[in-house]
């Protein structure tokens, strides 16, 4: 397997240099805020939900299609964004990204209906499914010694970790200090520089140009995962016995299971089962799955603990997520640039998961009175800490060794991963939670306001709970799946750089 690996990297720079380029930090600054920009809209419009909401008078059932169509529509084209990059070449699908979702932006942010709002998530969904690989195949390509790499993926999976804290923070500020369309507008800052930077900085190349688009790949890989969020999606809102629940995700897992089939036959398949067969590879993709389902349980349940419960105002429940950032940015650098090369992922990524579990575990004493600088705040340290060593190294391997022609779609498949893991964590943690409020809630006076205050706790105790366990199987799995040892660079299958 490692020969294949080996021989696919020789292919894909057998005609370039392999000399790192001079512009490769400002390359990874502009990647950065591209990345940033995508992340953080994943919780930036949740924070304005109420105000948007009043504004433009939809109902409490409709609300969750404002999250809904941009995971649905981002989840399901990641893959065909990410081999878009690679037959296309990643600048111009970097740049198309890039105006695309600040176009879409400026449509969610003078909507004047529901519809509007909906359509112009979905259009971000979109444009961000082609913005999203084509930024991580970049960072992949461009960074080839493995001091570098490591210190750029340091700072790619910070920010892919805190995005989500980062758009708490920003929401709640642009809600609180101007209105809910700032939430939307606010991308066109991080456009324009992603866009102007891309502009100069990046130079056109297809890795994969002899190669040609897998029509019948991607038509069964974007309706599975459509219908696998879609389904989970419905988790929400539906019994899991209501068949837009169950059906939509027995579906996608039908249209995976033939979409997996069709990749072995395939002549030129979307997704090629070389990316996937390399065992840390492998491991490094359900590290970030597992990730992005646990961490639901820390910004979804933890917002609204700190709104509801302890009175926080939007602008400072983002300011309280902020120490939990900075441990993980620290530990992000610790972990990347000296542990996992020291160590090896098979030791350092499961201690991470186990500090993440510990974390979680102690946050689950939180009560109706307690104090945040003693029940909230070590916690988050200690989770922040526990992710920082995760998540950043664990994209780092999911694309490391990958041939140039296949960095697109393998760094598609991380963002997948991501996406559907928070799909997966958001339906089962608000299904358990909403179930363990009403078990608490049976026998009892339900208009006692004591009550109905300890009946939310038991909610977000029992996410934080099943939270932890999420983590604990990563750790798990993590130490079963990766090799032991620390983890060596093969000079003969360092990536293209086309920068």
């Amino acid at each position: 397997m490692s020969q294949t690996l080996t021989e696919g990297a020789r292919k894909g720079s057998a005609d370039s240099p392999s000399a790192p380029s001079p512009r490769r930090w400002w390359i990874l600054a502009i990647i950065g805020i591209a990345q940033l920009m995508v992340v953080l809209d994943a919780t930036i419009v949740n924070i304005a939900l109420p105000s948007a909401q009043a504004d433009l008078g939809f109902s409490d059932g409709n609300r969750q299609w404002i999250v809904t169509a941009y995971s649905l529509a981002f989840a399901s084209l990641l893959l065909l964004g990410g081999r878009i990059a690679d037959l296309f070449g990643r600048k111009p699908a970097f740049l198309i990204g890039v105006a695309g979702f600040a176009g879409a932006s400026v449509l969610g942010g003078t909507s004047t209906s529901f519809g509007m709002l909906v359509t112009a998530r979905a259009l971000q969904g979109v444009f961000g499914a082609l913005l999203a690989p084509a930024a991580l195949s970049l960072l992949n390509t461009t960074f080839t010694d493995a001091k570098e790499r490591a210190k750029a993926f340091s700072v790619y999976g910070a920010i892919a970790g805190a995005g989500g804290a980062v758009g708490l923070l920003l929401g709640g500020v642009l809600t609180d200090a101007l209105d809910w369309r700032w939430t939307l507008f606010v991308n066109l800052v991080f456009a324009l520089v992603a866009f102007a930077g891309g502009w100069v900085l990046l130079s056109a190349h297809r890795d994969a140009a002899n190669s040609r688009l897998d029509l019948p790949g991607m038509l069964l890989v974007s309706s599975g995962l459509f219908a696998l969020v879609y389904g989970f999606s419905n988790a929400e809102t539906h019994d899991w016995s209501s068949p837009l629940t169950w059906g939509f995700l027995a579906a996608g897992g039908v249209l995976l299971s033939a979409f997996a089939r069709w990749q072995t036959r395939a002549e030129h398949p979307l997704l090629p089962m070389r990316v996937l067969l390399d065992r840390d590879r492998a491991a490094s993709f359900v590290t970030v799955l597992i990730t992005g389902a646990g961490m639901f349980g820390v910004f979804l349940f933890l917002t609204y603990y700190l709104q509801l419960n302890l009175g926080f105002s939007p602008t400072r429940t983002g300011v309280a997520f902020l120490p939990m950032m900075a441990a993980l940015m620290i530990m992000a650098q610790v972990s990347t640039t000296v542990l996992v090369p020291r160590i090896g992922p098979k030791i350092i990524i499961p201690a991470g998961f186990a500090i993440a579990v510990a974390g979680m575990a102690w946050l689950t004493g939180i009560g109706v009175g307690s104090d945040f600088s003693t029940a909230v705040l070590p916690q988050l340290l200690l989770i922040g800490a526990g992710l920082g060593i995760v998540m950043p190294p664990a994209m780092s391997l999911a694309t490391s060794g990958i041939a140039a022609e296949d960095a697109g779609v393998a760094s598609a498949t991380v963002n997948t991963m991501q996406q559907v893991g928070g799909s997966i964590g958001t339906a089962l943690l608000n299904t358990l939670a909403a179930s363990a409020a009403t078990s608490y809630l049976a026998g009892k006076d339900a208009t006692d306001k004591l009550v109905r205050a300890q009946s939310t706790i038991e909610s977000y105790t029992t996410a934080f709970w099943w939270s932890a366990g999420f983590f604990a199987a990563g750790a798990v799995i993590a130490f079963l799946l990766y090799r032991p040892g620390a983890q060596r660079q093969d000079p003969d299958a360092v990536r293209a750089v086309h920068m």
